[in-house]
């Protein structure tokens, strides 16, 4: 008896999320399909033009944008960013510099503040009950 082995498929736009492209910026076909753990991987080790020129110049999604901006994407909402944007966009964004990117920059680095400060507490207490084992 031989092993019929299925190949794992993914929708378009889990292929895309994955991709960090918006999908519907791909090509047609990319929208169209399915996309297989072996074609994912192939298009990640070696992107074609389209996937090339969509990373560098967009327009990216939602999780691509508030990185590139040094927000999260709740920020993004707050300061009324809800479409995709272009990396042009993106980097006019930066210069303008509005109220809105001022103080989510900042709130995202009290959060990363907090997350730091809440790991270290994790470890010392995770040490002192080692040591308190031995």
């Amino acid at each position: 008896m031989t092993s019929h082995q299925t190949t794992q498929t993914m929708k378009p736009a889990t292929a895309a999320k994955k991709l960090g492209v918006y999908l519907q910026a791909t090509p047609a076909e990319f929208q169209a399909g399915v996309v297989s753990r072996g074609e994912l991987a192939a298009l990640q080790a070696d992107p074609p033009e389209w996937l090339q020129e969509l990373r560098r110049n967009g327009p990216h999604p939602r999780p691509v944008v508030a990185a590139k901006l040094g927000v999260s994407i709740a920020g993004l909402a707050r300061g009324g960013v809800t479409e995709p944007l272009t990396t042009e966009q993106i980097e006019a964004l930066k210069e303008e510099f509005p109220s809105w990117l001022r103080q989510e920059r900042a709130t995202q680095a009290e959060v990363r503040k907090e997350t730091v400060r809440i790991k270290e507490k994790h470890q010392q207490e995770k040490d002192r009950a080692q040591a308190q084992d031995q």
